[in-house]
């Protein structure tokens, strides 16, 4: 019972984080990591973000087009399989990503603790 509630706890603790972050730069957690991705793979297709996210091809088509909205992705048709499309970071989003690299949202405790290397 103790690791249930252990679990509940560090839940509720991500979800903090995640609406501090979400309210100081105006992106979910899940968009943030996308930005993320997308600098150390350059382009991926809609199913590598899903995968790279650990989202479902629904929840992960969400994030694409939320950050598509704001300007901080690009699509584009694969060279190869026009049948494909490959999303990229625009000059907007390498900024934006910048600005979250000197991350000023502090995570709570619990986070902090379980972050630390052992």
């Amino acid at each position: 019972m103790e690791t249930l509630c252990r679990i509940r706890d560090l839940a509720r603790a991500v979800a903090d984080f995640e609406q501090q972050f979400e309210h100081h730069y105006g992106l979910s957690l899940n968009e943030g990591v996308l930005l993320c991705r997308l600098c150390r793979h350059t382009t991926l297709t809609s199913g590598e973000i899903a995968d790279v996210l650990h989202l479902s091809c629904s929840n992960a088509s969400k994030v694409i087009c939320s950050v598509e909205r704001k300007g901080l992705v690009c699509r584009k048709l694969a060279d190869e399989d026009k049948r494909r499309m490959l999303f990229s970071l625009t000059d907007k989003g390498r900024k934006e990503l910048e600005r979250l690299k000197v991350c000023s949202v502090e995570p709570p405790e619990l986070i902090r603790q379980w972050l630390q290397p052992k």
